[in-house]
C-alpha cells in the first residue's frame, strides 16, 4: 500500500478535525493516531485567505517569492484517506502536488518534501483580503468542528454508502462489532 503525504493549512491542522475526517471520530484508536506523523511545515509562493462567510481558509498561488503559508506536513495517509479528504474539501478546491519545507522545533527550515494540498479554484470574489488566523479559529470556532456537524455529512454519507455496498452484513464484522470501531473498516477506492 502506497503511503501518501499532504500539507494542511487550515482546519485540518487540528488533529481532532483531521481524525474526524479520516476515521469518523475525534478520538480514534491509538493505532490510527500513531499511523500519522504530523510536523510543522511552510509552503512558499502561496497566500492564505479567509473564505467569505466560512470558518475555513483557502490558499492560492502567488507570484511573490516572499509569500508563505504555515501549516502541517502529514505522513502516513492512505489512498482511502485521500478519498475522504477529497470529499471533505469539495469542488471549491483542487488537490495539487506541492513542495513544502519541514520546520524544526525552533521554526528553522529543514528539508523540502513532496506533498499534496488543496488549492482554491472557486471564484476569487469568495475570498477576503484578510489572512485566515489559525489561533482565532482554535479559540472561537473549533468547538463547532469537533463532533457531528454539517462539515462531515458528505464524507460520512459516502463512507456509509461504500460500506453498505461492500458489506452485506450491514456494517458488522463476523464478531458483531461495528465497522465504525475500526475507522470505517476496510480500504476505500484506490487503496
Amino acid at each position: 500500500m502506497e503511503e501518501r503525504t499532504a500539507f494542511f493549512y487550515g482546519t485540518l491542522m487540528v488533529p481532532q478535525v483531521l481524525h474526524r475526517v479520516l476515521y469518523g471520530s475525534t478520538q480514534p484508536h491509538q493505532s490510527q493516531i500513531q499511523a500519522l506523523k504530523i510536523q510543522p511545515a511552510m509552503l512558499f509562493k502561496y497566500v492564505r485567505h479567509r473564505v467569505v462567510d466560512a470558518d475555513y481558509p483557502a490558499i492560492i498561488a502567488s507570484s511573490e517569492v516572499s509569500t508563505s503559508v504555515r501549516g502541517t506536513y502529514v505522513q502516513g495517509l492512505t489512498a482511502a484517506d485521500i478519498w475522504r479528504l477529497d470529499i471533505f474539501e469539495g469542488d471549491e478546491y483542487e488537490r495539487v502536488k506541492v513542495c513544502p519545507r519541514i520546520l524544526d522545533a525552533n521554526g528553522e527550515q529543514g528539508d523540502t518534501v513532496s506533498a499534496e494540498t488543496y488549492v482554491w479554484i472557486d471564484s476569487r470574489e469568495d475570498l477576503e483580503q484578510e489572512e485566515w488566523d489559525f489561533e482565532e479559529f482554535k479559540r472561537e470556532k473549533l468547538h463547532r468542528w469537533v463532533g457531528v456537524g454539517e462539515w462531515y455529512e458528505e464524507v460520512d454519507e459516502a463512507v456509509e454508502k461504500l460500506e453498505d455496498q461492500r458489506n452485506p452484513t450491514g456494517g458488522r464484522f463476523v464478531d458483531g462489532k461495528m465497522t465504525a470501531e475500526y475507522g470505517g473498516g476496510g480500504e476505500m477506492p484506490g487503496s
